[in-house]
């Protein structure tokens, strides 16, 4: 009830400053209007792109710079991988759930990307919810690459991951070189990422 209440106020006090500002159009300042451009590079943010200012480094859990956190977890077929064994190799760690469109998106981009790459980099595909039919899913998308199932939520918080998809790409070293919050949306701009 509180709730409800509380989104009528808001309702009315918006509605209220509206009316008063619409019949007094001079009470905008040029200051007011100045303002607009300080904001314009929120505008037509596409998705997969973060704003520039707010900088994926400031994002919680690991970030461009830092060292990939460990991680062991099992694929689709019961097989163990764990990423630190991957050294000395690109690896992408992508972040997705069945039920998340733009995960569906940039699947088609990740299979096109790991045929013509993988001999230099491994895609590991973190499932996050790994309580729907996932193998249904890998099979109807016809995905190669690897996908681990987080089954208890323990990689998925270790990383702070708060939207789906996140992709990190992560150097021989096992240093993260990129963090990308939201789709990939390009072969091209993926490849780019890599090198």
């Amino acid at each position: 009830m509180k709730s409800i209440f509380g989104m009528l106020l808001v309702a009315l006090l918006v509605f209220t400053f509206y009316m008063e500002n619409k019949s007094e159009p001079t009470s905008f300042s040029e200051s007011t209007f100045g303002q607009a451009t300080e904001y314009d590079q929120l505008i037509d943010i596409e998705e997969g792109e973060v704003s520039e200012t707010t900088p994926v480094e400031n994002y919680p859990g690991p970030n461009v710079g830092d060292k990939a956190i460990d991680f062991k977890l099992d694929t689709l077929s019961g097989k163990s991988v764990t990423l630190s064994e991957l050294k000395g190799k690109k690896v992408v760690v992508n972040f997705w759930a069945t039920w998340c469109p733009p995960c569906k998106e940039e699947m088609p981009i990740m299979q096109e990307f790991y045929t013509k790459y993988r001999k230099d980099v491994e895609i590991l595909a973190i499932n996050i919810d790994p309580q729907y039919n996932v193998k249904e899913y890998q099979k109807a998308m016809g995905l190669t690459f690897p996908i681990l199932l987080d089954k208890d939520d323990k990689i998925n918080n270790a990383y702070d991951i708060l939207t789906v998809p996140t992709t990190y790409i992560i150097n021989e070293q096992g240093i993260i070189t990129h963090k990308q919050i939201g789709a990939i949306t390009s072969l091209e701009s993926f490849t780019a990422l890599i090198k």
